[in-house]
């Protein structure tokens, strides 16, 4: 399945003002499981974190977690960095409008990136699932942090984190082809983070059954119709009125819960 044009139509409707951003960006918080799962663990990190600390948002898409980041201490710094030029002049221009100088967006290859002993988090969202040299850019996220810093990763597990479907031909498809890997095995992503000189990994399952149930309702469903027709943009909304309330509830129940394994991964690593 085509995500990135459905992503595309999704950001090009709600980026027509500043407060449709905005609206879009708690919509993604509140319907995102990963984000619930994200956000938790930035907080819990926020206790401890300088006042003045530098994160490189690894990765950053439409730039919802620099958003809350900097909604957190607005005396954090953040780079962020994505491969898409169209996405990160939209981003620069978004947060300049709102007034948050101290976030900034740039162009970059994480394979190639590499800033060293300059930053106190380095945030990877649903990102190493696109990157196919991911030894190497482990290898950059540990240079690139000061020692005591935190790389926090949120991926696809082996579990069916990319929605792998078998097709009556035989063909074995995930819901979202620009995956260059279906998912981590928990203790691959553990061996090739302290292989690239982490000193600590603590890797979970995120998207229990809970999870599962919360993401086929709030993407998989949506996501599958607008990938047949854009018309289907028109009754999202009434959609989601009815899910909503599960989605939420379901969410809750992933985060507090502790899974045997799950379709997502949630890692931290210390250098």
């Amino acid at each position: 399945m085509e995500y990135d044009p459905i992503k595309r139509t999704l950001g090009n409707f709600f980026n027509q003002s500043p407060f449709l951003r905005k609206v879009f960006y708690h919509l993604l918080d509140w319907l995102l499981l990963r984000a619930w799962h994200i956000q938790k663990e930035a907080r819990t990190w926020s206790k401890k974190a300088p006042e003045n600390a530098f994160i490189l948002d690894a990765g950053s898409g439409f730039g919802q977690y620099d958003y809350f980041l900097s909604s957190l201490n607005s005396k954090w710094r953040i780079l962020a960095i994505d491969v898409k030029e169209e996405q990160v002049a939209d981003c620069n221009s978004f947060f300049k409008e709102i007034g948050r100088p101290q976030v900034k967006f740039q162009v970059g290859d994480l394979t190639k990136y590499k800033a060293p002993d300059t930053y106190d988090l380095v945030l990877c969202v649903d990102v190493m699932e696109h990157i196919l040299e991911d030894r190497k850019a482990f290898e950059n996220y540990c240079s690139s942090l000061k020692k005591g810093g935190m790389l926090l990763i949120s991926t696809p597990s082996d579990q069916g984190g990319s929605g792998i479907e078998e097709h009556a031909d035989g063909e074995v498809q995930g819901f979202i082809d620009e995956h260059v890997r279906d998912g981590y095995p928990i203790e691959e992503i553990e061996e090739k983070i302290l292989t690239a000189g982490f000193e600590i990994v603590e890797a979970k399952y995120s998207y229990g059954t809970p999870g599962k149930i919360s993401w086929k309702l709030s993407m998989y469903l949506p996501m599958r119709v607008l990938g047949v027709s854009k018309l289907f943009l028109i009754l999202l909304p009434f959609y989601y009125i009815l899910t909503f309330p599960f989605c939420i509830a379901l969410n809750y129940l992933d985060v507090h819960s502790n899974h045997r394994t799950g379709t997502g991964l949630i890692v931290k690593a210390w250098k």
